[in-house]
């Protein structure tokens, strides 16, 4: 049971580290408030099954639409803001956004608010059924990612990333892209926070607290930014390692810090980002591998 529960919070931190890459990794803009909307996603579920008694399933959809729309808005603030000055922004909608949790009483103020377990067949769902949950919630996410990067979508937001106005100088809608990132990034992020809010049972304004928004960057820099595999790896290792070194958790924020800073300066790639030292070594092993097996099969 210990490891499933264990498995389900990394699950909901691997989605959230997919989605933070989204508009990161992808479209190349400075966020570090993402757990703003994962708040925003636990708190509408929460407060639409508890309060106004709808069920989780409808909840969850609705979690992804307000988040998305929310998202949205910060979007258009993007448009007139980059780089250090949008990232200050985000950290201060972030702020707000937890202030607003933690002080209005339709949210539970400092006493948080407790979320029902959703139903599933007239039985309520245990741990087990929230890891099938959110492994479905992932294979989906990733399938969709996939797909945007062999799009147009995905080929606009390369080129945002790498020029903007470059990007804009061959005819890209930059704003509309950048918005639409957004907006797919933090909707992602809702859903996340809804399944956590039914998932834990009672959520509390400092769940969503900047630290946390940190946490889920440093998922995504460590693992490989701009890739699939990097936000998952890199949610797998650092949503283990309070577990496997619990002696160090009260660390845990200046050991993610440190880590970002040595792995900007040493492996910006992430460690299995493309072109990271593992990466490399790996296709080289693989080819290597591939050019024995074929030539053994010439001879």
């Amino acid at each position: 049971m210990y490891l499933i529960v264990v498995s389900v919070n990394i699950g909901i931190f691997i989605l959230l580290a997919l989605s933070l890459n989204i508009i990161t990794g992808y479209a190349g803009q400075a966020a570090l408030g993402h757990a703003a909307f994962f708040g925003i996603g636990a708190y509408t579920s929460a407060i639409m099954t508890s309060n106004y008694g709808f069920s989780f399933w409808i909840s969850l959809p609705v979690a992804f639409m307000v988040s998305g729309i929310v998202g949205i808005g910060l979007g258009l603030i993007s448009i007139r803001m980059k780089d250090d000055f949008l990232a200050i922004t985000t950290i201060g909608v972030n702020f707000v956004i937890v202030a607003l949790f933690q002080y209005s009483s339709f949210f539970g103020a400092s006493l948080g608010m407790t979320v029902k377990k959703p139903m599933f067949f007239g039985m309520r769902m245990n741990t087990s059924g929230y890891l099938i949950l959110i492994t479905i919630i992932i294979i989906i996410t990733c399938y969709f990612i996939h797909k945007m990067n062999k799009s147009w979508f995905g080929l606009a937001l390369s080129s945002i990333r790498n020029d903007e106005m470059v990007a804009s100088s061959l005819g890209i809608d930059v704003n509309k892209y950048k918005i639409l990132a957004f907006s797919l990034g933090t909707a992602i992020a809702g859903i996340a926070g809804a399944v956590y809010a039914h998932h834990m049972t009672f959520i509390y304004s400092s769940d969503f607290a900047f630290t946390v928004s940190i946490g889920i960057l440093s998922m995504v820099v460590i693992g490989g930014i701009g890739t699939i595999r990097g936000p998952i790896l890199g949610a797998i290792l650092l949503g283990a390692a309070p577990e496997l070194f619990r002696f160090f958790a009260d660390y845990r924020m200046i050991v993610y810090g440190g880590l970002l800073v040595l792995m900007m300066r040493f492996q910006p790639q992430g460690i299995f980002g493309n072109d990271s030292f593992i990466t490399r070594n790996f296709i080289q092993a693989y080819k290597n591998i591939f050019k024995k097996k074929v030539g053994d099969i010439i001879e």
